[in-house]
């Protein structure tokens, strides 16, 4: 399919966001990727590369680089510079690809310029224009992406969630041809629950994600992804079945106390820890009042979509009188928490004692790490306290919080906080560990049972009890 693929250009008013584009269709018409640009009528002419996609089974097949072949000569034909910014992070293999198909970076051309930190820009110089000075044309060029910045991720974003929905619709429609036999037979097998959980699982933290895309308003878009009662109604199953497993693995950690764990979690960690109850966050337990479910019945793969998050993530546990959750992780991010851990514990010893705005500020690194059937699992301690963007959650949903912070302001006050506690971790940190701040959680003191802020109130002010760093 990719090797007799084709590339076909669409001008700007055949498309929904006025973006031209050169698409890769298959013999059978199947669409495999496509590259987005845009014209920008300055000094000298320009493409500006808004974004190149390839649809996830054709990828590393070399169809990335056969379209930026295919732009390069276009640019090439059309007498016109090319720009891109340059996203890919230096450690991705692929982050070399358009350095293969000659762009250089812009400060090459205008020099070293003050750096937002947030683009890499690369350009493209066809021979019409090699051996010319384009300082000047390049810094008119960077000021009009600098402020149409905005507008262009806009458009950019609303075309990336209608092709992600798309796919998701498309996995959605395999799966179910896929277990069509099953289904028609009533099977409920735990290898379609857990493909079926996680297509949805992950479909649940794309819809969460997008709300923070610049321009991204909303709408009925994602109530496209509409599942079947015979789906909606499958038991929900986070972790793969036994057929698929790999040997479990105690990955870091206190040893002592894994040897203290019980003996089904050291033989079977997925299975036992799944079985656990899930952790009762004030969200899901709103969400569980509001239903009328009972907290120990299991929640199926509609119930997950509708709640919005994914409340099997998380589960509690008791051991000699103490609570513990378990956070379930993908297995790749393992790397990263083990480096988290290490940055926390040193951080835990050199804060000691630090207040932020009267908050004292804790840290809660992992305890136990455990890997098994594909999945991380996430030992640490239970704390009083929950995400502060549940906290805002919870502040803007219940009547008897919206009224307290009418009156105390609380949401300024747990929102300065967490910002001043970043600013101050940001001047302690430098390099790869303010990366890894970045890719942090700030959990501030909660009274869960209650669903109340746990605030200090003495004859002065008013502050959180603490700020959690994990």
């Amino acid at each position: 399919t990719a090797r007799g693929s084709r590339i076909d250009p669409l001008k700007p008013e055949d498309t929904r966001n006025g973006f031209r584009v050169f698409e890769i269709n298959a013999e059978t018409g199947e669409n495999l990727g496509r590259l987005n640009m845009l014209y920008l009528k300055k000094s000298i002419p320009c493409y500006y590369l808004v974004y190149v996609e390839v649809a996830s089974p054709f990828r590393r097949k070399g169809l990335g680089h056969r379209i930026l072949d295919y732009f390069r000569d276009f640019l090439i034909r059309k007498s016109a510079v090319g720009i891109l910014d340059n996203i890919i992070p230096e450690e991705d293999p692929t982050y070399t690809i358009y350095f293969k198909h000659a762009w250089e970076p812009v400060d090459a051309i205008i020099g070293e310029r003050p750096s937002n930190g947030e683009t890499n820009y690369m350009v493209y110089i066809p021979p019409k224009f090699q051996g010319r000075d384009l300082r000047e044309p390049f810094l008119k060029i960077l000021y009009h992406l600098d402020r149409k910045r905005a507008s262009i991720d806009m458009r950019d974003n609303e075309m990336m969630v209608q092709s992600t929905i798309t796919e998701f619709k498309d996995i959605y429609s395999a799966l179910l041809t896929y277990f069509d036999r099953d289904l028609s037979a009533g099977k409920r097998t735990p290898f379609m629950r857990f493909m079926f959980t996680r297509l949805v699982t992950k479909f649940i933290a794309f819809r969460r994600r997008i709300a923070d895309l610049v321009g991204y308003t909303g709408g009925d878009s994602l109530e496209q992804m509409v599942l079947d009662p015979q789906i909606s109604i499958l038991p929900a199953q986070s972790y793969s079945p036994s057929t698929l497993q790999g040997t479990a693995s105690f990955v870091a950690g206190d040893t002592r106390l894994w040897e203290a764990t019980p003996l089904e979690l050291k033989k079977n960690p997925a299975q036992f820890i799944q079985g656990l109850p899930n952790y009762r966050r004030p969200s899901l337990l709103t969400w569980l009042k509001e239903k009328g479910k009972p907290y120990d019945e299991p929640l199926t793969i509609g119930e997950l979509l509708d709640i919005g998050f994914d409340p099997t993530r998380l589960k509690e546990i008791t051991m000699a009188g103490e609570e513990y959750i378990f956070e379930r992780v993908q297995a790749r991010q393992l790397t990263e928490i083990l480096m988290k851990k290490e940055l926390l514990e040193r951080l835990g010893k050199e804060l000691s004692g630090t207040k932020v705005r009267n908050a004292r500020l804790r840290v809660n690194p992992p305890i136990l790490i455990v890997r098994d059937r594909g999945n991380g699992y996430v030992f640490r301690e239970k704390i009083p306290a929950i995400h502060w963007e549940e906290a805002m959650e919870q502040i803007q949903a219940m009547d008897s919080l919206r009224q307290m912070n009418n009156s105390m302001n609380i949401k300024s006050l747990l929102l300065s906080t967490v910002r001043e506690t970043g600013r101050i971790l940001e001047t302690l940190l430098d390099g790869d560990e303010r990366t890894l701040l970045d890719r942090m959680a700030y959990f501030v003191s909660w009274d869960i049972p209650s669903n109340r802020p746990g605030l200090v109130i003495d004859f002065t002010s008013l502050y959180v009890e603490s700020v959690w760093l994990a």
